[in-house]
């Protein structure tokens, strides 16, 4: 069956099934166009004959009517740096059956700490207490069948770890790892649970496997609540359990700063409510004002849209559908170079592209660009690091309710109803957009305020 010739109105729910029992689940607004889409075919034609992708010719496409649902995934792929687009078929799969492999290694050492993983089942107790010591609980061996699996060898056979200080560190990585588990599956039971995929137990024990090999692969920030609703939608798009760990790892390394914590912070979060801020003070002063005055002026009521990047806000489908948006908007053609280098590619290829057009780059990431580039010679409005356009998604959010905000908000707890009242009713297409418009009036306001500080200090 061609997957193309589909309805081109038909919506995206059909590809994502909804379990008997949830009337209420919102539905998606993101409908599959004819001609706005981009289609098997489309994508298809984006290749040389070699598998050089021309990903240009896609970024706009996904921009105005986002990706068809039978090839997400492979999109996602390059959208979020797996694969170099001047790589060959060839070489992406090399890449690919090497990951392949070193998935299988990590998830074999987490097997051997503790047999669940792998078993095709999952846990939702508690197996070790603080220090180390096995939790015996009877909720426990029913649903796993722990009791029939292997005794967890020593932790010497993860790796020869001599007995010093390091040795002593290792433990604690253990100890640390296996408390984690049950909340990976008490997670799990709760994510996207309207999903037919998830009636599966099978599909519920692979989400609890990709969540615990990444939360000893990823020790600094291990396993942190939210990471579930980021990973499911990798478990549905891939039918390789590799192919989607690696996606959901390429996915953590924006947003893991999100799950890093210091006395009790997300730094990643608090860093962009602090940008947010700055963005509505200069957008839009008088919202800004209103929140200052309720006491929210650190958009805090902010913080779930930023920590699990709108999962919780939008249906399924459109939540997909924004990253997508948001990940072409700031794609950088560079990216796979940046994560994994360049050892990958055969130097001997005289037909491999090297140039870079700016039309390889998507439109805010060039708008970025162009704005740094004015900053350095003097002329433009922002320096430093570049602006998460997550940032701009939310001020984009809060003014489509914005009159709604300085009508009916008389306290905190009415800004966060408002806000709680859009969610799965919200269109990812017109937040993201707003979200563009916002940055470009940010950016005009900043080099106008800019040179109005120049003209000043020049007076003097």
């Amino acid at each position: 069956m061609n997957l193309c010739r589909k309805d081109p109105g038909q919506p995206t729910d059909s590809y994502y099934e909804i379990r008997a029992g949830y009337p209420d689940v919102p539905v998606t607004n993101f409908r599959i166009k004819a001609g706005k889409t981009l289609s098997v075919r489309r994508w298809r034609a984006a290749f040389t004959p070699e598998g050089y992708l021309d990903i240009g010719k896609c970024l706009n496409r996904i921009n105005y009517g986002g990706i068809h649902p039978s090839i997400r995934g492979e999109v996602w792929e390059f959208l979020l740096g797996c694969y170099d687009p001047k790589s060959t078929f060839d070489e992406r799969e090399k890449i690919r059956q090497r990951r392949r492999d070193q998935y299988a290694e990590l998830k074999e050492s987490c097997s051997r700490m503790f047999p669940v993983v792998g078993s095709g089942k999952f846990i939702t107790a508690r197996v070790v207490t603080a220090n180390g010591d096995p939790i015996h609980d009877p909720a426990v061996l029913p649903d796993t069948n722990l009791e029939n699996l292997p005794i967890p060898q020593s932790q010497e056979t993860v790796g020869p770890i001599p007995d010093t200080v390091d040795s002593q560190e290792h433990d604690k990585e253990i100890i640390q790892w296996k408390r984690a588990l049950h909340q990976i599956g008490l997670d799990v039971v709760r994510t996207d649970r309207s999903l037919t995929f998830y009636e599966k137990q099978e599909n519920l024990a692979k989400l609890w496997d990709v969540l615990a090999v990444y939360a000893w692969y990823d020790k600094d920030v291990g396993y942190g609540q939210g990471m579930s609703d980021i990973c499911s939608p990798m478990i549905l798009l891939f039918e390789n359990e590799a192919d989607a760990f690696w996606c959901f790892e390429r996915l953590m390394r924006r947003l893991r700063g999100n799950f890093r914590c210091t006395a009790n912070n997300s730094v990643g979060v608090e860093a962009q409510l602090d940008i947010l801020a700055n963005i509505n003070q200069v957008v839009n002063p008088k919202l800004h004002q209103h929140l200052e005055h309720l006491g929210g002026g650190g958009y805090l009521f902010a913080f779930r849209m930023l920590m699990v990047s709108f999962r919780r806000e939008f249906s399924f489908g459109d939540s997909l559908y924004l990253w997508e948006m948001m990940w072409a908007l700031e794609y950088d053609p560079e990216l796979f170079s940046i994560y994994e280098g360049s050892e990958t590619h055969n130097n001997n290829d005289a037909h491999k592209p090297t140039r870079i057009s700016s039309r390889q780059y998507g439109k805010y990431e060039r708008a970025t660009r162009r704005n740094r580039s004015g900053s350095r010679n003097g002329s433009g409005s922002g320096s430093g690091a570049p602006l998460p356009i997550s940032a701009f998604v939310v001020a984009s959010v809060l003014k489509d309710r914005n009159d709604k905000l300085l009508r009916e908000a008389r306290g905190l707890d009415d800004v966060v109803k408002i806000l709680n009242d859009m969610s799965g009713n919200m269109d990812a297409k017109k937040v993201c957009r707003g979200a563009m418009k916002i940055y470009k009036k940010y950016l005009k306001r900043q080099k106008r305020d800019s040179g109005k500080r120049t003209s000043f200090f020049g007076f003097f």
